[in-house]
């Protein structure tokens, strides 16, 4: 498991206080939310999402606002500098994630496209 003194990723308040209120009425215990990318739809990738219930050797721990978010090493270029957000508009409520690695996005939103960030990218971050 890796603790970074940098945040690969950021949560707003609003993303925050969703997922916590999701983790308090879990049936089971939570340490936290396991965020990556998968390849798939009309833009190339998506972002998942899914409820972790222990940390794998590999993951990237980032503690934000009092969310521990997982991130699979595979995923952690294409999300470096990603902020997730909680949205509510009239008629839908979901996640999105601002993400800088981003090239483009389908029309329907369900996925993008995403250049890795770069490994000195990820150095500097560290440094």
């Amino acid at each position: 498991m890796r603790n970074s003194r940098f945040k690969a990723m950021s949560l707003t308040d609003a993303a925050a206080v969703r997922i916590k209120e999701i983790v308090a009425a879990a049936d089971k215990p939570i340490v936290g939310v396991r965020v990556g990318v998968k390849n798939g739809g009309c833009a190339g990738m998506s972002y998942t999402m899914e409820f972790a219930e222990a940390v794998a050797a590999n993951d990237e721990v980032v503690e934000d606002n009092g969310v521990k978010l997982l991130i699979d090493p595979k995923a952690l270029l294409f999300l470096l500098g990603a902020q997730m957000d909680f949205k509510v508009d009239k008629l839908t409520a979901s996640f999105v994630f601002k993400n800088p690695n981003e090239t483009s996005s389908c029309g329907c939103g369900e996925s993008v496209a995403i250049t890795p960030a770069s490994p000195d990218a990820l150095a500097a971050a560290e440094g």
